[in-house]
């Protein structure tokens, strides 16, 4: 008999473990001893090319301290923005990032490195629609001005 086809289902959990995985700064072959397989077969179910058993998935949320539903689109929680925290997980140096922050004992700073984030990441975006571009300063009357 052949084994069932991956479904973008199995990918989805995937992604997940491999999020909260890395949140808690677990390693894959942590992971893998802990629920009884090999780093390669954690490889495997992260990458979806694999399929988690009920009971393996339960036990790997129950060390990853989420409940089951946190594998899955449409959890029973219905928490709000939640897919927005896994987005954000899997982006690039999104993990060491977030410790970095989590590290910086002084709450003054925190708020100022916040602030620096938030800007930074504003100069990336698109000025919205109803926001005009404002209209450049006039040059001074004493100072000419040449074209390069």
């Amino acid at each position: 008999m052949m084994p069932k086809q991956t479904t973008d289902v199995d990918r989805l959990v995937g992604i997940r473990i491999t999020a909260l995985r890395k949140a808690r700064g677990m390693s894959q072959t942590a992971l893998g001893t802990a629920v009884g397989v090999t780093f390669q077969q954690v490889q495997k179910y992260e990458k979806g090319q694999n399929r988690v058993g009920a009971g393996r998935l339960r036990e790997i949320a129950r060390l990853l301290e989420v409940p089951v539903s946190a594998f899955f689109e449409e959890n029973e929680a219905g928490s709000q923005g939640q897919g927005d925290v896994f987005g954000f997980l899997s982006a690039h140096g999104a993990i060491e990032l977030l410790r970095a922050y989590a590290l910086i004992g002084d709450d003054q700073m925190r708020r100022d490195v916040l602030a620096l984030v938030r800007t930074v990441s504003r100069l990336g975006q698109p000025p919205a629609p109803d926001e005009a571009a404002p209209a450049p300063a006039p040059a001074p009357a004493n100072v000419e001005v040449t074209e390069a």
